[in-house]
């Protein structure tokens, strides 16, 4: 898939910021909130947008939510401890495997479930960072334990992982939608015989 430029590259960069400020904390009271989104912005950014300034322009945004959130929207400061300097890296596993699918994307139904495959593997990767440094280096637990982590990562891990599998799932059927359309139009064109 090639890298997008101009309008395209700045409409696709507006909507991850978009997606992720209107999911990453409760403007709307929790009858309109949305699951955070974040973690498949990381992906679908690396997917679609690819660029390295674009990246730390997200996890930047990520924190001044973050600090927003918890400043003066009233969220818990609970996890935010020394762990949350992994978050970036948590992220980053999820934008490069994005961005390393990227090449191989194309528009057939085999190409999207292996952006979903991808995906799914990032995003249990992505929370084991994120979860792992929460519980081994956050100070919230006193006797930290394998037993008691495998526990915590198996209970929280599947709900972070599907809410992320669902953001991708939704944005891949607008790809294949767009790429329908396109093809459509394509082959309908004034001139085609």
């Amino acid at each position: 898939m090639k890298m997008p430029a101009g309008p395209r590259f700045a409409l696709l960069s507006s909507l991850l910021v978009l997606v992720m400020a209107a999911t990453r904390f409760k403007h709307f009271g929790d009858v309109l909130h949305l699951p955070d989104a974040s973690m498949a912005v990381f992906f679908l950014g690396g997917l679609y947008v690819r660029r390295h300034l674009v990246f730390v322009l997200l996890v930047l945004l990520a924190v001044a939510l973050d600090w927003v959130s918890i400043r003066y929207a009233g969220v818990s400061d609970f996890c935010v401890t020394a762990a949350y300097a992994f978050l970036p890296l948590a992220y980053a596993v999820l934008w490069y495997a994005g961005r390393w699918y990227a090449p191989r994307m194309r528009d057939g139904v085999g190409s999207l479930l292996g952006a979903f495959g991808v995906a799914l593997v990032a995003a249990s990767m992505s929370f084991a960072i994120s979860n792992g440094s929460f519980y081994w280096l956050g100070g919230r637990y006193a006797h930290p334990h394998v037993a008691e982590y495998a526990a915590r990562l198996w209970q929280w891990g599947p709900l972070f992982v599907r809410t992320t599998l669902g953001y991708v799932a939704a944005a891949l059927v607008v790809h294949a939608a767009c790429a329908r359309v396109a093809s459509w139009r394509l082959a309908h064109a004034p001139g085609r015989a």
